[in-house]
């Protein structure tokens, strides 16, 4: 997937303004805390660690936190250099040997949320501008290659075809080309390589030299720039791509397996990417064998763990454990779904 990853700073101080009858700390926060010098300079280690990436700026650092010696934390989460933490990720936390609930909750919350949520807790964290764009990800046309004698014409002349007659809604948006070789088509079955889409031609099936075939049913000729092989093959796994089916460029460069491809919703996407970080091995059931028939998932598989999606509910069982979450869920509340999931999976350790 991305490349980038999240930093947070907690420095240790040890000291703290205890906040003095009368002095400008005391009016402005009314109970001790972090020094309003040492909160300054975290904004500044922040904001200091930047990077140029394409025109706007990005935080490498993305969080930061002084660390100061105080004991009543329940009184102090109502400080402003605490509640500041969910505002702009820069405050001040108690730290003592006796008191270090805080720390936890919060090392523990960046643990368990997930990029996505990560992202938008801050300012311009490094990465956003690559997930912005994610949202209007390339589209991949991936096909299906029929023979050995196909397939190395499509390697060698940089270019796929396939009948207009075939073709379904939203086949234009593809801006990529992925082969998906059937057994015995190539050395190994599953999708192989991928390629940008140069140009795009209607044409009569005698056309395509190529492939000498005496026909004038009508055909669309993709040329691409190049083709470029994935580093493992996505793996059929027992589906198949009778046609063609769409997915978009990520989703091809992270998938293993070919009903990985298969995912279309939001909710598809957020939950896979969820098992992704619990797991590489994740396996899908679609309610066909061939990924342009089928209409929907019907359980991933995580190890021993079913979970489906069905009726607005995400339904997670785990042998006789059953639990149901909604599914908006996955969207607004993923670091709850996660450390749902992650509780099943440890259920057998405790």
């Amino acid at each position: 997937g991305k490349d980038y990853t999240f930093n947070y700073i907690f420095d240790a101080k040890y000291r703290i303004d205890f906040a003095v009858e009368g002095s400008s700390y005391q009016k402005r926060y009314h109970i001790p805390g972090p020094m309003e010098e040492d909160i300054n300079t975290m904004h500044r280690y922040r904001d200091s660690l930047v990077v140029r990436h394409n025109g706007p700026y990005e935080r490498t650092a993305f969080g930061a936190y002084v660390l100061f010696p105080w004991y009543d934390e329940d009184s102090y989460q109502e400080h402003k250099l605490y509640k500041s933490i969910n505002e702009v990720n820069i405050g001040g936390l108690p730290f003592l040997p006796n008191a270090t609930r805080l720390v936890e909750q919060l090392i523990e919350r960046l643990i368990e949320k997930s990029p996505e949520e990560l992202q938008k807790e801050g300012i311009l964290p490094q990465g956003i501008m690559e997930e912005w764009r994610s949202s209007f990800d390339e589209k991949v046309l991936v096909g299906m290659v029929p023979s050995a004698r196909n397939y190395h014409a499509h390697l060698r002349h940089r270019f796929y075809h396939i009948p207009v007659k075939r073709l379904k809604k939203g086949w234009q948006e593809a801006a990529y080309i992925a082969l998906y070789p059937r057994k015995g088509a190539a050395p190994e079955n599953g999708v192989t390589c991928y390629g940008k889409i140069a140009d795009v031609k209607f044409v009569e099936r005698s056309e395509i030299k190529e492939l000498p075939k005496n026909s004038i049913e009508q055909y669309v000729r993709f040329e691409i720039e190049s083709w470029h092989f994935l580093p493992n093959v996505i793996k059929p796994v027992g589906y198949g791509i009778s046609v063609y089916t769409m997915t978009t460029l990520n989703t091809l460069k992270e998938a293993k397996e070919l009903p990985e491809l298969f995912m279309k919703s939001k909710e598809e996407i957020a939950l896979w990417r969820m098992l992704r970080r619990l797991s590489d091995r994740i396996r899908f059931d679609l309610d066909d064998r061939y990924l342009d028939k089928a209409s929907k998932i019907t359980a991933y598989r995580i190890k021993d763990i079913v979970i489906k999606l069905e009726g607005g509910l995400l339904a997670i069982t785990r042998g006789t454990e059953h639990k149901t979450i909604p599914v908006d869920a996955l969207l607004k509340q993923p670091s709850m779904v996660f450390k749902e999931m992650v509780r099943l999976m440890d259920s057998d350790k405790t």
